[in-house]
């Protein structure tokens, strides 16, 4: 972390190629939107009260995104270029001192390690500005580096004007820089559209700094898929599955099984403790974090959920904003969502759904229900088919079963409802009314044989 760094990030662009309705940077790799993941690696580097997102196109969506990560926004209301996009945080910026760090929204994969690696050759330098680099097998279209005697920059000379001795360098201009943030400020103005697309281009920030007698050093890193930008589809998925394809790896290295891992979906935030095994064409999304020892089985999705040490998750069941404590198990085919919770030691089994309901420690609802706005003791007993009516049309209803309860098979308990510890719930029983303490509850016609009815009829 460098106190006296601030962060520019380039997200204002509308990105025309992605031939979407949605920002660009608005698209997601790895389970978070692009930008997210630039806002990560600049919060690496300087605190977020001095990061910076630069907005635009759908200005108040990325701005969204930047207020929930704790970061400013610049609004660059008409999109003249890179250079024009940092000009338009003048007034926010230009008092910071420090140094200056702009990067690029659309770049995903790029790690706070390079972005530390670039502010120290900045800082060990005694340079200007920096800039990243890397080698291309295939650098034609890219602005080639040409470097002096001592390794500093000379200068960047675009393809179009390169000689063929130029053109045989394979170093480029990743876009990622480095300025001392007096320098800057002092000659950005000396920007200007004398091109043919007619904008502000950051690149010639260079030229001005060396024409000024200033230094300019560069750090090439030799994984240039780490600054790989995004400018279509095509771009986003392959960046997606180098994303998922580490995360994977990474988690395998520090103890997880993964079984069949190229069929195994893994968000960039979830945490999974080791020793852990995950089933094949399983998806942990969000920021779910899962113990030690935890099970999540085949075709299972865990969204936004935390799983306790020991919790298991049986195949193809749903759990969605919801909490399994230790040793709980679910599934298979069941849904938990909007702030589900097992307690330690709960079961819930196939074809059980529950919603913002609490499943108290060792109780166990284990085929064919609904529980909806519940809150469950310890030790209850749900059976097969029980149904609570939480909803009358108009209000949603709480339904409140003490500790011990027993409830029998296709019970409908209509909310608002208090059923109190150690009460005995019938079987095909439809409970309207408050339930004592260990009393039992039945409400259903009385059964009537009449013999003999089918041969008459």
């Amino acid at each position: 972390m460098v106190n006296d760094a601030a962060v520019v990030i380039l997200a204002a662009g509308q990105g025309t190629r992605m031939k979407s309705r949605m920002a660009k940077v608005l698209h997601r790799a790895g389970g978070k939107t692009l930008v997210a993941h630039a806002i990560h690696a600049a919060c690496a580097v300087a605190p977020p009260e001095r990061v910076f997102v630069v907005v635009g196109h759908q200005a108040e969506a990325v701005r969204a995104v930047a207020e929930a990560a704790g970061v400013n926004s610049i609004h660059q209301t008409e999109q003249l270029g890179t250079g024009h996009a940092v000009m338009c945080g003048e007034e926010q910026l230009a008092g910071l001192g420090g140094l200056l760090l702009i990067i690029n929204g659309d770049c995903p994969m790029i790690r706070p390690q390079t972005l530390e690696q670039l502010v120290d050759l900045y800082q060990s330098t005694g340079s200007t500005a920096a800039m990243i680099t890397t080698d291309l097998d295939d650098p034609t279209g890219y602005g080639r580096i040409i470097r002096s005697s001592n390794g500093d920059v000379q200068a960047i000379v675009e393809h179009k004007a390169a000689t063929p001795e130029q053109r045989a360098v394979r170093e480029i201009n990743a876009g990622f820089y480095c300025f001392d943030a007096a320098a800057f400020w002092k000659h950005v103005h000396q920007l200007s559209t004398d091109n043919p697309a007619g904008e502000y281009y950051l690149t010639d920030m260079i030229a001005i700094l060396l024409g000024a007698g200033h230094r300019v050093t560069a750090l090439k890193i030799a994984d240039s898929s780490e600054l790989l930008g995004i400018n279509n589809r095509v771009e986003l998925a392959a960046v997606d599955r180098i994303m998922r394809e580490r995360k994977v790896r990474q988690l395998m290295l520090d103890g997880v099984t993964i079984e069949k891992p190229e069929t195994v979906t893994v968000d960039a935030d979830v945490q999974i403790g080791m020793d852990t095994v995950i089933e094949p064409f399983a998806q942990i999304t969000g920021a779910s974090v899962i113990g030690e020892n935890c099970r999540v089985g085949a075709s299972s999705i865990i969204e936004n959920s935390v799983l306790e040490d020991g919790a298991e998750v049986f195949p193809f069941s749903m759990v969605s904003a919801s909490r399994l404590d230790a040793r709980a198990h679910v599934g298979p085919f069941a849904r938990l969502r909007m702030g589900a919770h097992l307690a330690e030691s709960a079961h819930v089994g196939n074809f059980v759904e529950l919603k913002n309901t609490r499943l108290g420690a060792g109780s166990k609802s284990m085929h064919l229900a609904y529980l909806g706005d519940s809150t469950i003791g310890a030790k209850v007993n749900v059976g097969a088919g029980t149904i609570t009516c939480n909803y009358d049309g108009k209000k949603k209803h709480q339904t409140h079963i003490g500790d011990g309860v027993f409830v029998g098979s296709n019970s409908t308990l209509v909310a608002p409802l208090e059923i109190s510890r150690g009460a005995y719930i019938a079987a095909g029983s439809v409970i309207t009314q408050p339930v004592p303490e260990n009393a039992l509850a039945f409400g259903r016609a009385r059964q009537a044989i009449k013999e003999g009815w089918v041969k008459k009829v």
